[in-house]
């Protein structure tokens, strides 16, 4: 696995990679800004282009009194982006962090391969004034103004050449990073789980439920986007898939053709009877037809299906209904397939996306 980290001024990169080096076992990767050495016509570090330098290996007393962050001193450092993908393709079973992605360029690279997850983090401008403040103070360095930190800020994010907004515009994963506490910061991380293997190859559940998603986004529907895709329990494959809509023929329900949707009086999951739309999982199951279900089809859902739903997911003999979000009568739907011995289980997959550390649940 290999974890790039992007983002803005002192909100938190280095400070994200020393937790998985810490506490996940992983090993710092430097990358030189080749557009840099190719400026300046020098190198910023002496690095091997084929071969990585790791440097000497200092004494626990030497690192204790460098205190937090200088093992990063101890890192593979290499000139190319091709030497690094190479290296970490050939140790592939190790951990690696970097939060060298200089440009788009290296970024391109670096998303090419399998074992590549990028990361940004982000904090308030308030919240990085103050952490470049006390980081100016620890290294009793001259002050620097507002004004200067905020220029230097913007320059970083936002030059059209050198700006690192367009990458962390990509990142899979993007933390909101506000906390002023070592240890709750670190607490945080752990729960977000960053090492789950999920985010790099799916699991056959993070599969089957993102194209469960994928299915909603094509849905008519005015009230609510659902998808669905039956599956081969055995096989693993695709036996259909549906999304909720009106049914051909007839005008969209996103332009008017179910009064009900378009009403907007109509709470969830009352007056159903009285809807136009079919549903996602109706539209998987007349999709397949019955001669296609097997013994241990799974249906995926991004919603729990209903009560209606539920009778029929019975009648045509699916084994097993995994769904990721909840609907307004799971309840009901859980003892239809209870009785039935139809296994109900909900899945979510890791999160991605924006996340607001302070706002996780520790516990």
């Amino acid at each position: 696995m290999l974890i790039g980290i992007c983002g803005s001024k002192c909100a938190g990169k280095s400070t994200v990679a020393q937790y998985l080096i810490d506490h996940h076992g992983f090993k710092k990767l430097r990358l030189e800004d080749e557009t840099a050495v190719h400026k300046n016509g020098i190198s910023s570090g002496t690095t091997d282009s084929a071969m990585p330098q790791q440097h000497g290996t200092q004494t626990p007393d030497a690192v204790s009194k460098l205190g937090r962050g200088q093992s990063y001193q101890q890192q593979h450092s290499f000139a190319t982006v091709a030497s690094l993908l190479d290296h970490v393709t050939k140790h592939w079973r190790s951990r690696w962090v970097t939060t060298d992605i200089h440009n788009e360029a290296v970024l391109d690279a670096l998303s090419r391969r399998p074992f590549f997850i990028l990361l940004s983090v982000d904090a308030p401008l308030t919240v990085r004034w103050q952490r470049y403040k006390q980081r100016r103070q620890q290294q009793q360095a001259s002050s620097t103004s507002l004004e200067t930190f905020v220029s230097e800020s913007d320059a970083h994010l936002y030059d059209p050449v050198n700006g690192v907004l367009p990458l962390v515009s990509r990142a899979a994963i993007r933390l909101l990073n506000t906390s002023s506490d070592l240890a709750h910061l670190y607490a945080t991380l752990g729960k977000l789980d960053l090492t789950n293997q999920d985010r790099l190859r799916p699991s056959w559940d993070s599969y089957f439920m993102q194209l469960a998603s994928l299915a909603a986004q094509r849905c008519n529907c005015m009230k609510r986007a659902v998808g669905c895709v039956l599956v081969d329990g055995t096989k693993r494959t695709v036996i259909s898939t549906g999304y909720n809509g009106t049914p051909r023929h007839l005008r969209n329900c996103g332009d008017g053709g179910c009064p009900r949707c378009n009403s907007g009086d109509s709470a969830s999951g009352v007056a159903l009877g009285t809807c136009l739309c079919l549903h996602a999982e109706e539209n998987a199951l007349l999709e397949a037809g019955r001669e296609r279900i097997r013994e241990g089809s799974v249906l995926y859902c991004n919603t729990c299906p209903c009560l209606t739903c539920s009778i029929k997911i019975v009648q045509v003999g699916i084994g097993e209904v995994v769904y990721n979000q909840g609907y307004s009568m799971d309840t009901e739907t859980a003892e239809v397939f209870r009785s039935a011995g139809v296994r109900l289980r909900q899945f979510s997959p890791p999160a991605n996306g924006l996340i607001h550390l302070e706002k996780m649940e520790l516990y």
